[in-house]
Formats: C-alpha cells, sequence, structure tokens
C-alpha cells in the first residue's frame, strides 16, 4: 500500500512514475492553469477526435455526399459498438451504439418486462440515476394504459382517434418498481434489502454499476447470479464505469447493458450511446420502438415490420454519423492502453485523493461522501460539506477547477487517468484549502444555477 504525503515533490514524484503520462498530450488542453476535475461528467477532447470530426465534414460529408453511406457510414452503429464491446467484456455482435442513455434504457427495459409480462416487479434503488428512475416510472405508467383488440386500431384507413376510454379489458396497474435505500448516508446501498426484495416476481433488476454521487461500485458477478436465481433479467447502466472500471459482461453472464459515451470515453457533449444485448436473448427480446434501421431488410422498403437478427433490432431511425464517427476516433486511446493499466491509475488517484481529503479538508468541514475500499469505488470521490453548493461555485468560477455538485451536498472530483495528474490532484486540493480559509464561497449565494 501506498505511503502517502502532503507535499507538492511527493504528488511529482507519483507524475514521474506515471505509466499513462503521456496520454495526456493525446488531449486538447487550452489553459494549463485550468484544473478540470470533471472527467465523469465530460471527458476532454482527444485531438484524434478534433481531426477526425474535419475529415467527417470536409470529405466524406462535402465530398463524398450520400455515397458516405456505403464506405462505413451503415455498419458504423455495429463496428463501434464491437470496439466499446473491447471495453466491457462483450464479444462482436452483442454492442450497438445509437440513440441516447435515456432512449435505450427504455427500449430495454420495455424488451424485458414484455419478455416475461407475468412478472410485476421491477427492482432499483435510490442511488441510480435520476434519468433511470424516471424511465422506469414512464414505462409501467404506459403498460398500465387500457388496451385496445388488436384489430380495432390495426390498418390504414381510421378516419377518427382511437377512443382507449372504452376499453373495459384489465391494465396492467399492478406493475410495481421497488427502489432499496443505503445503508450510510447515501454511499452503499442496502445489499441485504436488495437480496430480499428480489423474489420470483421480479421481472427486471436495474443498477447503476458504479453510482453517480458516491462512485460506489456494484459486484456486477453477485447481483446477476442473485437475480437469475429468481428468474429475473438484469440490466446495467455502466455509464460512470464504462472506460474507467474494467467489466465483464459475457463472463457474469449479464442480460443487458447500457452506458453513455461522453464521460470516460470522451465521446463529446450528446455524443450517442450504447446498449448490450446477450446473444442468448437476442432473438427472444422485441423493441419496442420499430424503427427501419432495425428492420431485417431495411432497403426493401416493406411496409411491414420484420425486426433484425441480433442486437440490430434495437437499432430505430438514422444515426447522428458525424457525432458517432467522432466518438469513435476518441476510443483508440482507450483501446491502446487497455483497461488494467487505466484502473490502476484510477484507484491510486482515488486513494491519493481520499488521503487528502482527511488529512487537509477534514479539518475544514468536509467528509468523504465515497467508499474508502478502492474495490468498490469508480473514478471519483465526492466531497461532502453543508456548503457544497457555494464552495464548488467558488471554485469554478473563482479558482479555475471545475468539479460539479450533486445535491444535497456532494462535490464531484472526477479523475481521467488518460489526462489526470497527480499535480493537477494536488493543486485542486489546495485551491479548495483557499477557498475555505479565505472564506471566498461566502461570496456567493445558496440560489442554483440551472446546471451544477
Amino acid at each position: 500500500m501506498t505511503e502517502f504525503s502532503t507535499s507538492l515533490d511527493f504528488a511529482k514524484g507519483l507524475d514521474s512514475q506515471d505509466r499513462l503520462a503521456s496520454s495526456r498530450e493525446q488531449f486538447v488542453i487550452t489553459d494549463p492553469g485550468l484544473i478540470y476535475l470533471d472527467g465523469n461528467s465530460l471527458g476532454r477532447m482527444p485531438k484524434a477526435s478534433a481531426e477526425r470530426a474535419k475529415q467527417v465534414v470536409d470529405e466524406e460529408w462535402g465530398h463524398d455526399l450520400i455515397r458516405g453511406w456505403n464506405k462505413g457510414w451503415w455498419e458504423a452503429p455495429a463496428r463501434v459498438g464491437d470496439k466499446i464491446g473491447q471495453l466491457i467484456g462483450a464479444a462482436p455482435g452483442q454492442v450497438m451504439v445509437s440513440d441516447s442513455t435515456s432512449i435505450n434504457l427504455f427500449k430495454l427495459a420495455m424488451a424485458a418486462l414484455a419478455y416475461q409480462p407475468e412478472k410485476k416487479r421491477i427492482v432499483t434503488d435510490t442511488l441510480n440515476f435520476p434519468s433511470d428512475l424516471y424511465i422506469l416510472q414512464g414505462c409501467v405508467e404506459l403498460l398500465a394504459l387500457p388496451k385496445e383488440p388488436r384489430d380495432k386500431v390495426s390498418g390504414a384507413n381510421h378516419s377518427s382517434p382511437v377512443d382507449f376510454t372504452t376499453n373495459t379489458q384489465s391494465t396492467t396497474r399492478d406493475y410495481e418498481i421497488t427502489r432499496i435505500g443505503a445503508i450510510d448516508n447515501d454511499i452503499t446501498p442496502d445489499l441485504t434489502a436488495l437480496e430480499s426484495v428480489i423474489n420470483e416476481n421480479t421481472s427486471l433488476v436495474t443498477l447503476s454499476h458504479v453510482t453517480f454521487k458516491s462512485g460506489y461500485i456494484y459486484d456486477m458477478q453477485h447481483i446477476t447470479e442473485l437475480a437469475h436465481r429468481n428468474g429475473a433479467l438484469v440490466l446495467w447502466d455502466l455509464s460512470h464505469s464504462v472506460g474507467s472500471v474494467p467489466i465483464e459482461l459475457d463472463a457474469c453472464n449479464a442480460d443487458l447493458a447500457i452506458g453513455c459515451t461522453y464521460k470516460y470515453l470522451n465521446g463529446g457533449p450528446g455524443a450517442p450511446a450504447f446498449l448490450y444485448v446477450n446473444k442468448n436473448i437476442q432473438e427472444k427480446l422485441s423493441s419496442p420502438v420499430w424503427g427501419w434501421w432495425g428492420q431485417a431488410k431495411p432497403f426493401d422498403f416493406g411496409l411491414d415490420y420484420i425486426p433484425a437478427p441480433g442486437a440490430q433490432r434495437f437499432l430505430a431511425g438514422t444515426q447522428p454519423m458525424i457525432s458517432l464517427l467522432t466518438m469513435e476516433a476518441a476510443l483508440d486511446s482507450i483501446l491502446n492502453v487497455g483497461m488494467e493499466a487505466i484502473r490502476a491509475k484510477s484507484i491510486l488517484m482515488t486513494d491519493y485523493a481520499s488521503y487528502l481529503t482527511d488529512s487537509l479538508l477534514a479539518p475544514l468541514g468536509f467528509t468523504l461522501g465515497s467508499p474508502r475500499d478502492s474495490a468498490q469505488r469508480g473514478s471519483h470521490i465526492s466531497l461532502r460539506h453543508a456548503d457544497g453548493y457555494r464552495i464548488n461555485r467558488a471554485l469554478i468560477e473563482n479558482m479555475n477547477v471545475i468539479p460539479d455538485f450533486r445535491e444535497p451536498d456532494n462535490i464531484r472530483l472526477g479523475f481521467a487517468p488518460l489526462y489526470t495528474s497527480f499535480t493537477e490532484i494536488w493543486e485542486g486540493f489546495a485551491r479548495i484549502q483557499r477557498v475555505m480559509e479565505e472564506k471566498i464561497y461566502e461570496k456567493y449565494t445558496k440560489q442554483k444555477l440551472m446546471v451544477t
């Protein structure tokens, strides 16, 4: 175990031994004085992505025009999906890049619920990203709508809207979403409670692999096996783990997964997300969104939908090709380094930051809002303080440090192993100290901006 020190020379020593230090040169860094600790929200821009974007715009769109679809565009969702698959332990043919994380969650959750309609329980937790919870609530609401007989609503010659209010058939309002809580102030989920609520009536268990506030890592193997013993499917949100934590979906026999690409994958703001469907259940599931990219023979232009084989059936509409190809270029730096080296540095960084929290910030009223065991922690930590929001604003607007804030009192510090240095971490903590000792944060009101 590393013996840490609070000195700047110690941080510089860690940088001198860092095997990934040269990776920083692959990223666009316009302000060397900026301490960027928000890679868990939006990764820095890779130089390769900027170059690829120019190539796509100038050559592939600008010159090739529609000919680009036969020069690699059409295959991009599967091709880039397979590259992401290498980072999440998924064999080829199981990962597709498409849409947003929320849309992919909707598609896979609805498919899972339709697969076992007799099971009415969805299990998640209060540590999950709220948007995931909203999507699940929307799924349940949608499934609760009265259903008209198919022959009454099918066809193309209806002259008036279908009236669903006259249906007397039973609805599905017996679906329930069960959310377990935490055992230690929103850091660690209550695993005993989770095990108790997953039963034979559970259709779907869906959790964030790494939780967005505390950075807690679920034991994917254990939770998946627990769900399978009760006949439930498992859907993992990998948004805060892909690119920073080794993931083995196939080895864990995971069923479904989703994730974004703009955090540790450095894909850019709004970059398309991805979904994973285990090959063993691909032909058993149906997407609730039937679009032409998910059609078996899209260029036959048939009037009736026939799902494509495999995971392709979960595609829907035309892909955002510029964003997708730009994001593809960002993956190379991660693939070249490998997840083992990335994880090793990530653990050292979060261990170091936890030490600095205890040594420098605890006397100033901060507590660590993340697990202390690195095996249970992703690549970000939370600093908790009653004035966390005002401190966060002071850091961004006055100290040239960019973390982010999450209610009620979490300042999140995200460490991206490819471009974050140990000297930056030390300097970030030094500036937090200054904000507190000089009471700079007191200049800011508690009224929150739209984006925190």
